[in-house]
């Protein structure tokens, strides 16, 4: 079996294929994934606002990269950062109205890709695919 054809590699290159579709659709917004994985975790979360280690542990990412992110979206207007009150050593990061505007045209954007994605597939086949999926996500947690 050629490398390719193996469930790794075929999972990788519709990962590839995926991220490289977000990313292209979000670069008019100025937005990369990895930001959007941010502002999705906040926009997710009551009150918008988490701790940037609960950042970086939900994005599986070093503390410098989870920083290095939330600059660039604060930068951008999308996020604001802030010390918490309650313990000056925490940082916490908030998401900001123009995130929220943000996050919910690339939400449209994702809905739409995967449309596409699984438009080749029955419904019950879409049904299966994310059964298994799950499964495989679970057993490599």
């Amino acid at each position: 079996m050629h490398p390719q054809d193996s469930c790794g590699g075929l999972i990788k290159q519709i990962h590839d294929a995926l991220e490289r579709n977000a990313n292209n659709a979000m670069r008019p917004m100025g937005m990369t994934m990895a930001q959007f994985g941010v502002l999705l975790a906040l926009h997710c979360e009551e009150g918008g606002t988490l701790p940037l280690k609960s950042l970086e542990q939900s994005l599986r990412v070093a503390q410098s990269t989870a920083a290095g992110i939330t600059v660039r979206l604060e930068q951008k207007g999308f996020v604001e950062s802030f010390g918490d009150p309650a313990d000056r050593r925490v940082k916490l990061v908030r998401i900001t109205a123009a995130g929220e505007a943000c996050c919910r045209q690339a939400e449209k954007n994702m809905a739409q890709t995967e449309t596409e994605l699984l438009s080749g597939l029955t419904e019950a086949e879409r049904g299966i695919l994310l059964v298994l999926l799950r499964k495989v996500r679970d057993t490599l947690q």
